[in-house]
């Protein structure tokens, strides 16, 4: 591998302020709190004429921190201005736990009929016809989703009004048996350093789970098919170079034990990874976490992000997620980019 350029994004995990709470948002905090105490049902009062209600707070999603479901609205109330704006005007996949992380866990596509007033559902043309989408970027729509049973957020990597076009790439970290989290980490930086010697910036983010997710920003009016071609040419890059740790075969029971998954497959309308800060319906309530580059080290532990230490956290490190996505690839980066893959592909299946 050519040696590496200095082109990804570092931002300083020190460096920034969090913004304050919105007034809503804290008013949001002492409904739930007192509905919650009550242990019945009750309205929040959102914003000025947006309303909702909740019930069951108190019922226990995570038994092993004995963290509930008015935990999980009280923690997106408190982080509302970091995760907000990363889910704006995306369809979202539900991810329905009703019963917490110890229940049966179901998927979700269409809105149902009765979603109320305050709610953003739009109709989204797939696959041959309109389907109604719940769609991010306010409180009232992602509380709705929590009291429905939602604990991760699911967004698109496009939004509402320019759906075939993602804003950014995802590479999908995922370990298989007998992987560590160490390994993931290596791979982590093997991806990075071959995207700045393909002249691309990434941003790093635990996934919330066992992996670690690599954004990649994109131009306006990149299309899909772009953003897996560079993925892919990424991963397989990095997969000739370390097959013994790395992999892009896709069937679980095909992939080389002790190997990281290498997956580029979310790339495509309709797909989605947890949003930065969504928790995640894991034992611990671990959250995906956005992180500096400095900060993708062996010492790194995925378990130390979490619904209860989140909070403290952004307030010393700002909004990382909005930082790094925000100093962007350059048409011509991702031109030349898509270019090279195209040729990188003709050149394996002439070997093939």
């Amino acid at each position: 591998m050519a040696a590496r350029r200095s082109r990804t994004v570092r931002t300083r995990s020190t460096s920034r302020r969090a913004p304050k709470r919105t007034t809503s948002a804290a008013n949001v905090l002492s409904d739930l709190d007192r509905i919650e105490h009550d242990r019945g049902s009750g309205t929040i009062d959102v914003a000025p004429g947006r309303s909702i209600e909740v019930s069951h707070l108190e019922k226990v999603f995570f038994p092993e921190i004995g963290a509930t479901k008015g935990d999980v609205m009280r923690y997106y109330a408190r982080v509302a201005d970091f995760i907000l704006p990363t889910v704006a005007d995306r369809p979202l996949v539900l991810k329905r736990t009703p019963d917490g992380v110890t229940g049966e866990l179901f998927f979700q596509q269409n809105a149902h009929d009765d979603v109320p007033d305050s709610v953003r559902v739009e109709n989204v043309a797939g696959e041959g016809k309109e389907q109604r989408r719940f769609v991010g970027g306010d409180l009232a729509t992602l509380l709705h989703l929590v009291q429905l049973g939602c604990i991760s957020v699911d967004p698109w990597m496009s939004r509402i009004g320019s759906l075939d076009d993602p804003d950014y790439a995802i590479i999908d970290l995922d370990p298989g048996p007998g992987a560590s989290f160490k390994l993931v980490v290596r791979v982590a930086l093997w991806i990075r350093d071959t995207l700045d010697d393909m002249g691309l910036r990434s941003m790093p983010k635990t996934s919330g789970s066992r992996g670690i997710h690599i954004a990649i920003p994109l131009p306006r009016s990149t299309s899909y098919h772009t953003a897996l071609a560079i993925t892919q040419d990424a991963a397989s890059r990095v997969v000739e170079e370390h097959a013994r740790q790395a992999t892009v075969e896709r069937a679980l029971d095909n992939r080389p034990r002790g190997t990281v998954y290498v997956d580029c497959l979310q790339n495509a309308r309709g797909k989605s990874v947890a949003a930065a800060y969504a928790v995640r319906a894991k034992p611990r309530a671990t959250v995906s976490a956005p992180l500096s580059w400095d900060e993708v080290n062996e010492s790194l532990d995925p378990g130390d992000f979490t619904l209860a230490t989140m909070p403290a956290r952004l307030e010393r490190t700002g909004d990382l997620w909005r930082d790094g996505l925000k100093h962007g690839n350059s048409t011509t980066a991702i031109r030349a980019s898509a270019t090279a893959s195209g040729k990188q592909r003709a050149a394996r299946a002439s070997i093939k």
